[in-house]
C-alpha cells in the first residue's frame, strides 16, 4: 500500500520560495526520497495552499497572480499534489469571479458533498455553491 504524507504550510512556502536556501535542499531531498525511492504520495490540503498563499503575499510580497503561478508549479512537480485532486489546478488557474481563497473554501465542502451558502455574490456563481 502507498504511505501519504499531509505537508504543512512550512514545507510548501519553503518549496514555493526556495528561501531560506538550507531548508529548502532539505525539503527537496528528504521529500524525493519519499516520493522516488519509497513510492509515497505527498498531499498539500486547500488548508495548507491557502495559508501558503497569504504567506506569500504577506511574507515575501509576491502578487497574488505569481503566488498561483508558483503554487501551480510545485503541485505540477510531481514532488507534491494537492489533497481534492484536480480541481484545486483549476482553483489556482482561475483569474476572474471569486478569489483564490472562496474556491478552496467551496472545493472543501463539494469534496463532502455539501453545497457551500454564502453571501457573496462572485463565490455565489461557482458551482456547488449558493447565494443565502
Amino acid at each position: 500500500m502507498t504511505q501519504r504524507f499531509g505537508i504543512d504550510t512550512s514545507i510548501l512556502v519553503r518549496l514555493v520560495t526556495g528561501d531560506p536556501q538550507p531548508q529548502f535542499d532539505l525539503c527537496v531531498a528528504h521529500l524525493s526520497d519519499l516520493v522516488l525511492r519509497q513510492g509515497a504520495e505527498i498531499l498539500a490540503s486547500n488548508q495548507v495552499l491557502g495559508e501558503c498563499y497569504i504567506a506569500l503575499q504577506h511574507h515575501y510580497g509576491v502578487s497574488k497572480s505569481d503566488a498561483r503561478a508558483g503554487l501551480a508549479q510545485v503541485l505540477n512537480s510531481g514532488l507534491v499534489s494537492p489533497l481534492n485532486g484536480p480541481e484545486v489546478m483549476a482553483a489556482l488557474a482561475a483569474t476572474s469571479g471569486c478569489g483564490l481563497l472562496d474556491r478552496l473554501v467551496v472545493n472543501d465542502y463539494r469534496s463532502l458533498g455539501l453545497l457551500t451558502l454564502t453571501l457573496d455574490r462572485r463565490m455565489a456563481a461557482l458551482p456547488q455553491c449558493q447565494a443565502l
